[in-house]
């Protein structure tokens, strides 16, 4: 190659990359995004419970699930699986597990069931009891007053309808959907 080719390439190089921060330049200009400051899909986590309330140590009463669950919407439950959940955990049958188990037939299934994941001992201690429906309840409602210990980093869902919605969709996750109560 001479130098008139290199040249060339050198300037069709520079030209594209001026052409590009021209054009990013120019968009920056022209288009002002409207930022969210919250979220279109809020989830409930009680986290933003009032100060009073914070002074009192009682442990909060978890409404049962039960009644919710023949109306749950498990499409509203799958929305927030996907965003509370799919950042640790995979849904489809036969998935790997991720930084948390595969939920796909969770519940019915056994407490630490999934085969080569390294359980808390607060979830290890309860294997062979069954996630019934109400297990799954308190669970998500606060993993951590559930199973003191437990190396899952979700605070919980504090709404109880959202809750129901959650366990109606992963209820959907298995050959053959468990009964409701």
């Amino acid at each position: 190659m001479n130098t008139m080719e290199l040249n060339k390439i050198a300037a069709a190089i520079l030209t594209a990359g001026i052409l590009f921060m021209v054009t990013g330049i120019v968009g920056d200009a022209l288009v002002h995004p409207k930022r969210l400051h919250e979220s279109v899909l809020r989830i409930d986590t009680g986290a933003e419970a009032p100060a009073a309330a914070a002074s009192v140590p009682a442990q909060p009463t978890i409404e049962p699930i039960g009644p919710l669950l023949a109306s749950a919407n498990p499409e509203n439950g799958q929305a927030i699986a996907r965003r509370a959940c799919g950042a640790c955990h995979t849904f489809d049958q036969g998935g790997r597990n991720a930084v948390g188990p595969n939920l796909w037939g969770i519940v019915g299934a056994d407490h630490a069931h999934a085969e080569g994941f390294n359980y808390s001992q607060a979830i290890t201690a309860k294997k062979g009891q069954p996630w019934t429906y109400e297990e799954l309840n308190q669970f998500i409602a606060n993993p951590r007053a559930y199973a003191p210990g437990t190396r899952m980093a979700f605070n919980g869902l504090a709404n109880t309808q959202q809750r129901a919605d959650l366990i109606a969709w992963l209820r959907t996750l298995a050959s053959e959907p468990k009964p409701l109560p």
